[in-house]
C-alpha cells in the first residue's frame, strides 16, 4: 500500500491591476475558485490559511504586513 503524505497549505490571492476598488475584487474571487478546485482535488492537500493582498498590487511596496 503507498503512502499519501499530506501537506499543509495556505492560498495566497492578491489584486490584479485592472480590478479597480470593488468591494471585493472578482480576481480575487477567481483566484479563491481556482485555488480551492485544485486542492479539493488533490486529497494530501490541507487547506489551513488564506491570505489576501485586495486592494495592494504588487507594484506598491507600500502595503501593510499581513
Amino acid at each position: 500500500m503507498l503512502k499519501v503524505n499530506n501537506y499543509k497549505v495556505a492560498k495566497y490571492m492578491r489584486l490584479s491591476r485592472d480590478d479597480g476598488d470593488e468591494v471585493e475584487s472578482e480576481s480575487i474571487e477567481n483566484q479563491r475558485d481556482i485555488l480551492d478546485s485544485y486542492i479539493v482535488k488533490h486529497e494530501e492537500l490541507q487547506d489551513i490559511e488564506e491570505y489576501v493582498d485586495d486592494g495592494y498590487t504588487g507594484t506598491n511596496f507600500n502595503r501593510p504586513r499581513i
